[in-house]
């Protein structure tokens, strides 16, 4: 197998459904060795046998993203491993429960931010040693286009995500005489479960499907892409406006 990752190591996270699966088989189809984070074994099972079947290669992490020791003992089980990582993917996220400011439960707050931001804060603390180690190292944080218009009742998902956007900013500004880029990637409305939880009355066939918008991912990993504390959007790079 050849393609434009080819022999490049990509950590994803979130890879149990939707964007994130489809990037890790995409990343696979491009010839990257395919880091896979899930919490589930069952679905990082099902995925392995995905992605031997188009001839690519991968090993399984099940480890659930608030576990920050355990995303630290990765780190090192891959520098052992291989000594650097190529690519890194921060996907993972949750929605939340959709309500006023003033109604978010704190367990809901909390369990959020710790997933949507603060483990994304784990990953680059214990990968940013990794990503140096390679020729062209390539971060990537999937963030929403609810950053710019703050929906109401969409709280503590437009905070996560603000404040991701925040950090992947200043990171990119720390990094910008290495090898790293690090940038920000919008997906906008994809055919996912969650999206189908956020807009229940939504037909899902008029939104594009997470296999299309993987190609972006792919796009943003290579060694070419030398983008830095970018927001990428993908329909505006789709359309080419």
């Amino acid at each position: 197998m050849s393609g434009v990752l080819q022999d490049r190591v990509a950590l994803v996270t979130g890879v149990s459904r939707g964007l994130g699966r489809c990037v890790a088989l995409a990343f696979a189809r491009e010839g990257a060795h395919v880091i896979a984070v899930a919490r589930t074994q069952g679905a990082l099972t099902e995925l392995d046998d995905d992605i031997q079947a188009i001839g690519g290669s991968a090993t399984l992490v099940p480890l659930d993203m608030t576990d920050y020791e355990g995303i630290d003992r990765l780190g090192g089980a891959v520098y052992e491993r291989w000594g650097k990582l190529d690519i890194l993917v921060g996907n993972a996220a949750i929605l939340g429960t959709l309500t006023p400011v003033g109604h978010i439960e704190p367990k809901q707050w909390d369990d959020v931010l710790a997933i949507n931001l603060s483990a994304n804060f784990r990953l680059i603390r214990a990968f940013d040693p990794l990503l140096q180690q390679s020729d062209a190292g390539r971060a990537i944080f999937v963030t929403s286009g609810v950053t710019v218009k703050s929906p109401a009742f969409w709280g503590t998902y437009t905070v996560s995500k603000a404040a991701l956007e925040a950090m992947v900013k200043t990171y990119a500004n720390e990094i910008a005489n290495t090898n790293v880029r690090a940038n920000l990637l919008n997906p906008g409305a994809t055919r996912t479960d969650m999206r189908a939880t956020a807009m229940p009355g939504e037909d899902p066939m008029t939104l594009p499907p997470p296999e299309e918008v993987a190609e972006l991912y792919v796009e943003m990993a290579r060694e070419e892409f030398d983008q830095n504390g970018a927001f990428i959007d993908y329909q505006t790079w789709r359309t080419g406006t």
